[in-house]
Protein backbone atom coordinates (compact mmCIF):
# COMPACT_ATOMS: atom_id res chain seq x y z
CA UNK A 1 0.00 0.00 0.00
CA UNK A 2 1.28 3.21 -0.79
CA UNK A 3 2.19 5.89 2.26
CA UNK A 4 -0.72 8.15 2.71
CA UNK A 5 -0.47 12.18 2.74
CA UNK A 6 -0.12 12.55 6.48
CA UNK A 7 3.36 9.59 5.84
CA UNK A 8 4.68 11.96 3.16
CA UNK A 9 4.25 14.78 5.44
CA UNK A 10 5.91 12.83 7.88
CA UNK A 11 9.16 12.53 5.78
CA UNK A 12 9.45 15.43 4.35
CA UNK A 13 9.67 17.67 8.07
CA UNK A 14 12.16 14.73 9.03
CA UNK A 15 14.14 15.25 5.63
CA UNK A 16 13.55 19.55 6.75
CA UNK A 17 14.66 18.57 9.89
CA UNK A 18 17.80 16.63 8.98
CA UNK A 19 18.95 19.72 6.35
CA UNK A 20 18.54 22.44 9.23
CA UNK A 21 20.60 20.06 11.44
CA UNK A 22 23.23 19.38 8.92
CA UNK A 23 23.37 23.38 8.65
CA UNK A 24 24.32 23.75 11.98
CA UNK A 25 26.71 21.12 12.12
CA UNK A 26 24.32 19.18 14.44
CA UNK A 27 23.12 15.49 14.60
CA UNK A 28 19.46 15.19 13.32
CA UNK A 29 18.91 12.12 15.66
CA UNK A 30 19.24 14.82 18.56
CA UNK A 31 15.50 16.45 17.52
CA UNK A 32 12.78 15.21 18.37
CA UNK A 33 9.63 15.56 16.69
CA UNK A 34 6.83 16.39 18.92
CA UNK A 35 3.47 16.18 16.53
CA UNK A 36 0.98 18.60 17.59
CA UNK A 37 -2.65 16.82 17.49
CA UNK A 38 -4.51 19.25 18.73
CA UNK A 39 -8.29 19.02 17.41
CA UNK A 40 -7.15 15.98 14.84
CA UNK A 41 -9.23 12.96 15.54
CA UNK A 42 -7.54 9.94 16.40
CA UNK A 43 -7.55 8.19 13.02
CA UNK A 44 -5.75 10.79 11.75
CA UNK A 45 -3.07 10.51 13.99
CA UNK A 46 -3.11 7.02 13.71
CA UNK A 47 -1.41 7.66 10.58
CA UNK A 48 1.49 9.75 11.94
CA UNK A 49 2.12 6.74 14.55
CA UNK A 50 1.91 3.86 11.73
CA UNK A 51 4.55 5.96 9.74
CA UNK A 52 6.95 5.97 13.35
CA UNK A 53 5.80 9.58 14.97
CA UNK A 54 6.65 8.20 18.52
CA UNK A 55 5.83 11.88 20.01
CA UNK A 56 2.13 13.44 20.05
CA UNK A 57 1.54 16.83 21.74
CA UNK A 58 -1.51 17.89 22.58
CA UNK A 59 -2.36 21.52 24.22
CA UNK A 60 -5.31 20.40 26.53
CA UNK A 61 -5.50 17.72 29.35
CA UNK A 62 -8.70 16.68 28.39
CA UNK A 63 -8.35 16.23 24.87
CA UNK A 64 -5.55 13.89 25.57
CA UNK A 65 -6.93 12.15 28.35
CA UNK A 66 -10.07 11.43 25.13
CA UNK A 67 -7.48 10.68 22.58
CA UNK A 68 -4.85 8.16 24.68
CA UNK A 69 -7.27 5.15 24.89
CA UNK A 70 -8.02 4.70 21.00
CA UNK A 71 -4.20 4.98 20.23
CA UNK A 72 -1.07 2.59 20.72
CA UNK A 73 0.16 2.42 24.43
CA UNK A 74 3.49 3.25 22.09
CA UNK A 75 3.07 6.63 22.44
CA UNK A 76 5.12 9.46 24.39
CA UNK A 77 2.38 12.14 25.04
CA UNK A 78 3.46 15.83 25.41
CA UNK A 79 1.62 19.18 27.33
CA UNK A 80 2.41 21.73 25.02
CA UNK A 81 -0.61 23.87 26.60
CA UNK A 82 -0.82 26.01 29.54
CA UNK A 83 -1.61 23.86 32.69
CA UNK A 84 -3.95 24.84 34.83
CA UNK A 85 -3.55 24.17 38.73
CA UNK A 86 -6.78 22.11 38.62
CA UNK A 87 -5.33 19.38 36.10
CA UNK A 88 -2.28 18.90 37.54
CA UNK A 89 -3.32 15.78 38.61
CA UNK A 90 -4.57 14.30 34.88
CA UNK A 91 -1.64 15.51 33.81
CA UNK A 92 0.71 13.38 35.93
CA UNK A 93 -1.48 10.80 35.26
CA UNK A 94 -1.16 10.96 31.28
CA UNK A 95 1.83 12.66 30.43
CA UNK A 96 5.43 11.55 29.85
CA UNK A 97 6.11 15.09 29.41
CA UNK A 98 4.94 18.69 30.29
CA UNK A 99 6.44 21.67 28.41
CA UNK A 100 4.88 24.42 30.08
CA UNK A 101 5.72 24.84 33.92
CA UNK A 102 5.73 28.99 34.62
CA UNK A 103 5.52 29.06 38.38
CA UNK A 104 6.67 27.04 41.28
CA UNK A 105 3.05 26.75 42.03
CA UNK A 106 2.44 24.48 38.84
CA UNK A 107 5.80 22.46 39.41
CA UNK A 108 4.92 21.94 43.08
CA UNK A 109 1.38 20.96 41.92
CA UNK A 110 2.84 18.40 39.59
CA UNK A 111 4.97 17.14 41.92
CA UNK A 112 2.93 15.73 44.49
CA UNK A 113 0.49 14.64 41.71
CA UNK A 114 3.32 12.54 40.05
CA UNK A 115 4.62 11.91 43.21
CA UNK A 116 0.72 10.22 44.21
CA UNK A 117 0.20 8.57 40.80
CA UNK A 118 3.91 6.93 41.22
CA UNK A 119 4.85 8.38 38.37
CA UNK A 120 8.38 10.34 36.94
CA UNK A 121 7.18 13.00 34.33
CA UNK A 122 9.53 14.84 32.83
CA UNK A 123 8.99 19.02 32.51
CA UNK A 124 10.06 22.13 30.94
CA UNK A 125 10.06 25.34 32.33
CA UNK A 126 8.09 27.85 29.44
CA UNK A 127 9.84 31.09 29.64
CA UNK A 128 8.62 34.60 29.07
CA UNK A 129 11.31 36.64 26.54
CA UNK A 130 8.83 38.90 25.09
CA UNK A 131 6.17 39.71 27.79
CA UNK A 132 3.37 39.20 25.46
CA UNK A 133 0.13 39.77 28.12
CA UNK A 134 -1.80 36.46 25.30
CA UNK A 135 1.32 34.30 26.27
CA UNK A 136 1.92 32.43 29.50
CA UNK A 137 5.49 31.69 31.10
CA UNK A 138 7.75 32.90 33.20
CA UNK A 139 9.72 36.09 32.96
CA UNK A 140 13.57 35.92 34.45
CA UNK A 141 12.98 36.29 38.17
CA UNK A 142 10.38 33.58 38.21
CA UNK A 143 12.24 31.33 35.93
CA UNK A 144 14.81 30.70 38.33
CA UNK A 145 12.74 30.88 41.49
CA UNK A 146 11.49 27.39 39.32
CA UNK A 147 15.11 26.20 38.85
CA UNK A 148 15.73 26.74 42.65
CA UNK A 149 12.71 24.88 43.27
CA UNK A 150 13.57 21.91 40.92
CA UNK A 151 16.32 21.09 42.69
CA UNK A 152 14.55 19.39 44.77
CA UNK A 153 12.12 17.43 43.52
CA UNK A 154 11.51 13.73 43.37
CA UNK A 155 8.97 12.81 40.79
CA UNK A 156 9.25 15.72 38.42
CA UNK A 157 12.72 16.02 36.28
CA UNK A 158 12.74 19.70 35.14
CA UNK A 159 14.81 18.79 32.25
CA UNK A 160 15.11 22.44 29.89
CA UNK A 161 13.46 25.14 28.96
CA UNK A 162 10.40 25.96 26.36
CA UNK A 163 9.81 29.19 24.67
CA UNK A 164 6.57 30.54 22.50
CA UNK A 165 7.97 33.43 20.56
CA UNK A 166 5.45 36.40 19.25
CA UNK A 167 3.65 35.41 15.64
CA UNK A 168 5.72 36.68 12.83
CA UNK A 169 5.62 35.45 8.95
CA UNK A 170 9.36 35.99 9.03
CA UNK A 171 10.95 32.74 10.34
CA UNK A 172 13.81 34.52 11.19
CA UNK A 173 12.41 37.12 13.63
CA UNK A 174 11.81 34.33 15.93
CA UNK A 175 15.94 33.23 16.09
CA UNK A 176 16.86 35.90 18.68
CA UNK A 177 14.44 34.41 20.67
CA UNK A 178 15.83 31.05 20.16
CA UNK A 179 19.04 32.11 20.43
CA UNK A 180 18.36 33.67 24.43
CA UNK A 181 16.36 30.68 25.14
CA UNK A 182 19.93 28.56 24.41
CA UNK A 183 21.88 31.25 26.24
CA UNK A 184 19.55 31.12 29.82
CA UNK A 185 20.23 26.86 29.53
CA UNK A 186 23.74 27.65 29.70
CA UNK A 187 23.98 29.76 32.11
CA UNK A 188 21.04 27.95 33.77
CA UNK A 189 23.17 24.62 33.92
CA UNK A 190 25.86 26.77 35.31
CA UNK A 191 24.30 27.84 38.81
CA UNK A 192 21.84 24.72 38.78
CA UNK A 193 24.21 21.58 38.62
CA UNK A 194 21.45 19.09 40.17
CA UNK A 195 19.59 19.47 37.19
CA UNK A 196 20.10 17.97 33.63
CA UNK A 197 18.40 21.11 31.50
CA UNK A 198 18.59 18.91 28.56
CA UNK A 199 16.40 20.35 25.98
CA UNK A 200 15.37 22.95 24.38
CA UNK A 201 11.44 22.98 22.99
CA UNK A 202 11.16 25.56 20.92
CA UNK A 203 10.15 26.38 16.91
CA UNK A 204 6.64 25.69 15.44
CA UNK A 205 5.67 24.91 11.92
CA UNK A 206 6.84 28.38 10.87
CA UNK A 207 10.47 28.41 12.12
CA UNK A 208 11.14 25.21 13.23
CA UNK A 209 14.51 24.65 10.95
CA UNK A 210 15.77 28.18 12.98
CA UNK A 211 15.22 26.86 15.89
CA UNK A 212 16.97 23.52 15.28
CA UNK A 213 19.95 25.65 13.98
CA UNK A 214 19.50 27.31 17.07
CA UNK A 215 20.05 24.39 19.14
CA UNK A 216 16.69 22.82 19.44
CA UNK A 217 16.02 19.67 21.20
CA UNK A 218 12.39 19.16 20.24
CA UNK A 219 10.30 21.07 17.63
CA UNK A 220 6.44 21.00 18.24
CA UNK A 221 5.23 21.14 14.76
CA UNK A 222 1.23 20.88 13.68
CA UNK A 223 0.06 21.86 10.76
CA UNK A 224 3.01 20.79 8.53
CA UNK A 225 2.09 17.19 9.49
CA UNK A 226 -1.90 17.19 9.98
CA UNK A 227 -3.23 20.09 7.75
CA UNK A 228 -4.88 22.86 8.88
CA UNK A 229 -6.86 22.85 12.23
CA UNK A 230 -10.45 22.03 12.67
CA UNK A 231 -11.92 25.23 14.56
CA UNK A 232 -11.91 23.96 18.54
Amino acid sequence: MAPGPIADRLQRIRERIAAAAGRAGRDPGAVTLVGVSKTVPPERILEAVEAGLLDLGENRVQEARDKAPRLPGTVRWHLVGHLQANKASHAARLFQVVHSIDSVDILGRLERCAEREGRRVTALAQVDLAGEATKFGARLEELERVLEAACGLKSVELDGLMILPPYDPDPGRSRPYFRRLRELLHEARARHAGLALRHLSMGMTEDFEVAIEEGATMVRVGRALFGERRVA
